[in-house]
């Protein structure tokens, strides 16, 4: 197991516990974590998994549409994530963490925006590439 895959699983086990939280995630599947995971995984750099396997970025943005989340629901997800890799002992050196502290602000608030009514999916849109000091991604503000 993967320490994201670790720390994705952990998270999803603690998610019932948060009220904000709970009602989104109660009917998610068992392999969510998994997906989560090598999503975040690719976006980092790692394999194109996701891609190859869950269709890229254009299917993450359908997992969102017309979910209506809040700006306060993605505040306790964001928390609660970084609260977990704190727990699992995820590494706290500045460059890992302002990566992942960085695409989670980056990607949560874009889910939060794909998540609104008449949002609609870019099918050309590219998988976020997220390293060390570097933003890029497929968020254009003259779209939404």
């Amino acid at each position: 197991m993967t320490a994201l895959t670790a720390l994705t699983t952990r998270f999803y086990q603690r998610v019932p516990s948060e009220p904000l939280l709970a009602p989104i995630f109660e009917h998610m599947g068992s392999d969510h974590p998994e997906h989560v995971a090598v999503f975040i995984a690719e976006v980092l750099g790692g394999p194109r998994e996701y891609s190859s396997r869950h269709g890229g970025h254009a299917e993450m943005v359908r997992h969102h549409l017309n979910r209506h989340l809040s700006n306060e629901q993605r505040k306790a997800w964001v928390a609660l994530f970084l609260d977990t890799a704190d727990e699992l002992g995820l590494p706290d050196d500045p460059e890992f963490r302002s990566a992942l502290v960085g695409y989670l602000e980056w990607g949560s608030r874009l889910a939060v925006i794909n998540s609104q009514p008449g949002t609609e999916v870019d099918e050309d849109a590219p998988m976020p590439a997220w390293g060390w000091g570097e933003v890029k991604g497929p968020y254009d503000p003259g779209a939404n």
